[in-house]
């Protein structure tokens, strides 16, 4: 689905509804001004809900944005406003929750016309904020690497690469929409903000005053509970992500992959070295007078054919064991159920700490034997020294180790009464602090890192628990609905499996 094709279906939503109040309803006053209102109201609706069902995703993709504003108010005049986006990042997820709430509120209040004057306020401040996000997010891609936004004078050509962020959230996984796309969308959406700032005295509004309170209050307690049960209480309902169920990762991997390989350099963006002057050039006019080009010119932007297949955070799955070898391929290959504890973040807390230790230093003597013919080398103790050493002392955060010791553990022992065996995979963490923590509960299963974000869009559990066969998700679980051992036989596990040995 595309923006185009989902505002086609808005609009014809926003019409059905306007013909329906127009024939059975007396309260429309401008026929326009209320097709607005079910077209604006109809379409926060459905972008609030589709992140609703995952409001985590949105909390890291805020992250995203925090991170890029406190790096652009560093160095600039916003200096003093630094600090307050580490604080942000920190509530990111009371924020996401926040803001889809008002975001389908807003739009309920716009359908039924609860409070003209507040609602049609609360729509233009949300599209200021969604406007100045999508525009800081396509406007990077005219600012290079090595500037800072406010650096006007050192804009260059727009780089895709250049962007900060790649995608605005905006739909969630559901629809994954361009910077410049998104940026259109929201200023396309500014022009009626601004006409219901002026013109909401003409509002439709339904039903009796009561009602329409009690239904913007149901809504918004609905909705938070809504949230809470997509990330606190269990996973999203609705699975917009590549790592869903049914997903064969092997498969995907191999065909994206593929589909890179299969990517021509099409044209070249460059830039004049003496008059900063840009153009395009076609990849055979590059290659066919590359000695005249890089004499004169500077690469700004390789632009390439885009891949038959999108390429997805499935591409990036990579697992690695401890000693740093890449162990991906042999875990997508098994064709044996196995289970993996997806855990992105570990919670512990470590202190650095000074031991003193002997130091021994040895010397090497050659010494002739007696016969005056052959000589030995003698090894003795030149000298003892204390050597200080710095070492860190790792420990568990005791809710997150009572929730792996009381719930993941015990899983993992009563299926390996079926030869079903299992596996940990952590991000951002050291080698040192995993087997510090993970010696101090047991563990004795294989333990892989992979990229931490990696393992957030493959589950928003934390810990998670996956079934894996044939390189397929069967089934995933948050920690919070383990199913037993009965129900794992029933309807999950292969019988006919070789046993493990």
């Amino acid at each position: 689905m595309t923006i185009l094709t989902l505002c086609l279906y808005i609009a014809i939503v926003a019409s059905i509804l306007t013909f329906i109040m127009l024939k059975w309803s007396n309260t429309v006053q401008s026929v326009w001004i209320s097709f607005l209102q079910n077209f604006c109201g109809s379409l926060f609706i459905f972008s609030g809900w589709v992140k609703a069902v995952d409001p985590m995703g949105t909390a890291f993709k805020m992250v995203e944005y925090f991170e890029e504003f406190e790096n652009t108010a560093k160095s600039s005049f916003l200096k003093f406003m630094a600090d307050i986006f580490p604080f942000m990042a920190k509530y990111a997820i009371e924020f996401s929750v926040f803001t889809i709430i008002l975001e389908i509120v807003i739009g309920v209040m716009l359908i039924i016309g609860y409070k003209p004057k507040w609602a049609s306020i609360l729509f233009f401040l949300i599209m200021i904020f969604f406007t100045v996000l999508t525009g800081f997010t396509f406007l990077t891609g005219y600012v290079p690497k090595e500037a800072n936004f406010f650096e006007f004078g050192k804009w260059a050509a727009f780089a895709e690469s250049n962007m900060r962020v790649t995608n605005c959230g905006c739909f969630g996984d559901f629809l994954k929409l361009t910077p410049e796309t998104s940026f259109k969308k929201d200023l396309l959406l500014m022009i009626p903000a601004i006409i219901f700032m002026f013109s909401w005295k003409k509002f439709h509004s339904l039903f009796t005053s009561s009602l329409r309170l009690g239904i913007t209050s149901f809504a918004t307690v609905a909705l938070f509970l809504f949230c809470l049960a997509n990330y606190k209480w269990n996973e999203p309902m609705f699975d917009f992500r590549p790592f869903k169920k049914g997903a064969d990762i092997r498969s995907l991997k191999e065909a994206e992959a593929k589909a890179m390989g299969d990517v021509k350099i099409e044209f070249w963006r460059l830039k004049n070295k003496s008059s900063s002057e840009t153009k395009i050039v076609s990849d055979n006019d590059y290659m066919s007078n590359i000695k005249a080009y890089k004499a004169d010119w500077e690469v700004v932007e390789q632009i390439k054919s885009k891949p038959s297949i999108p390429n997805t955070k499935i591409s990036d799955f990579a697992l690695y064991d401890l000693e740093g070898n890449d162990v991906t391929e042999e875990v997508l290959a098994e064709p044996r159920s196995r289970i993996m504890i997806n855990i992105p973040k570990l919670y512990y807390t470590s202190q650095t700490f000074t031991t003193a230790i002997q130091d021994t230093i040895w010397k090497l003597d050659t010494v002739k034997a007696t016969d005056g013919k052959e000589f030995t080398t003698m090894k003795s103790i030149a000298e003892i020294k204390e050597k200080k050493e710095k070492k860190n002392s790792y420990t568990w955060d005791e809710k997150y180790k009572n929730l792996l010791t009381s719930k993941i553990l015990p899983f993992l022992d009563s299926i390996y009464q079926d030869s079903i065996k299992a596996f940990f995979v952590v991000g951002g963490v050291s080698e040192d602090a995993l087997k510090a923590l993970f010696s101090q509960i047991n563990v004795t299963n294989p333990i892989y890192t992979a990229d931490d974000v990696l393992l957030k869009t493959i589950m928003r559990s934390n810990p998670g628990i996956l079934l894996w066969r044939n390189g397929k998700i069967i089934s995933k679980w948050h920690h919070n609905h383990i199913p037993t051992l009965d129900e794992m036989r029933r309807d999950f596990l292969d019988w006919k499996a070789p046993l493990i040995h």
